[in-house]
């Protein structure tokens, strides 16, 4: 008889790995794997193209991801049934930094609400952790409230660095001219927080609590909706807003679009840069920034 070979950590934390991201496409009504087959990339330049409204200049073409997956990066994509609705591609750090950079995410407009990039980012995560990476890296837009929710509390990725302008110039249907400011969000694979959300276990910040324990408003908005500067002083946590819904608010109202990008990099980005860290995210639009003390 063959010795039992012992269970390690790592390998408890991998198979956790393997049967949530299983679960979450269960729930998510998908099959999520990763792509290689041409006929599959075309259908992610496609599925871009439209989310993006970038027909003429698809945000990834076919030979880029074509290379990037003979390479050993992830393309990775979700269906539903035989439909692709949803797609995720990332490439690795330098080899020191034991990273993978998730470059982009998408999902098609008519399975909103099904949580499919949910399935997506957790199949990413266990293709990652099998590959021996401890961690993911990524961007997003700080003004987007939902984007802020997904990334800080249903997966609890911890932003490390505000970029301003990352991008420059994007012209599309979601960006529009706005600056393509961004916030760095590292992913900590095995960190128990990211275990815990990964499994359903996620804890959203409550902006009335914090204020109640002494928060401060550093970035509020008034009854108009008009972003509203208050105070960067604060001893220990800092409440920040966002729009509830700031792609609705481009559209409608553009220039006061503008004005919240700017108050949000001046109030968010000053913190950061004091050595403030965002620590969670209220689902009403509310950042949480905290000081170590």
């Amino acid at each position: 008889m063959s010795p039992v070979r012992p269970v390690s950590s790592v390998d408890v934390d991998l198979d956790r790995a393997v049967q949530a991201a299983d679960a979450a496409a269960l729930a998510a009504g998908v099959e999520v794997r990763e792509l290689g087959d041409l006929a599959d990339l075309a259908a992610v330049v496609h599925l871009y193209a439209e989310i993006w409204g970038r027909g003429a200049n698809p945000p990834m073409t076919l030979e880029l991801l074509r290379a990037f997956g003979k390479a050993g990066n992830y393309v990775g994509g979700a269906f539903d049934g035989d439909r692709l609705v949803g797609a995720c591609v990332g490439f690795f750090h330098a080899p020191a930094e034991d990273a993978l950079h998730s470059h982009i995410a998408g999902v098609a407009d008519d399975v909103a609400g099904r949580h499919v990039g949910f399935a997506l980012k957790l199949h990413q995560r266990s293709w990652a952790m099998l590959r021996g990476v401890a961690e993911i890296a990524w961007t997003f837009d700080p003004l987007v409230s939902r984007n802020a929710y997904f990334n800080l509390v249903k997966l609890a990725a911890r932003p490390d660095e505000y970029l301003a302008n990352f991008y420059g110039a994007m012209l599309d249907t979601i960006n529009g001219d706005d600056d393509s400011d961004r916030l760095l969000v590292r992913w900590r694979l095995r960190d128990p927080a990211v275990v815990a959300a990964c499994e359903g276990g996620w804890v959203a910040a409550v902006a009335a609590d914090e204020i109640a324990g002494g928060a401060v408003v550093a970035l509020g908005s008034t009854p108009d909706g008009a972003p509203q500067v208050g105070s960067l002083d604060a001893a220990v946590t800092s409440l920040v807003a966002v729009p509830r819904d700031i792609g609705a608010l481009r559209v409608a109202d553009p220039v006061l679009a503008q004005r919240w990008r700017v108050a949000l990099r001046e109030v968010l980005a000053a913190l950061l840069a004091d050595g403030a860290r965002i620590s969670g995210f209220d689902k009403a639009g509310w950042y949480v920034v905290r000081r170590d003390v």
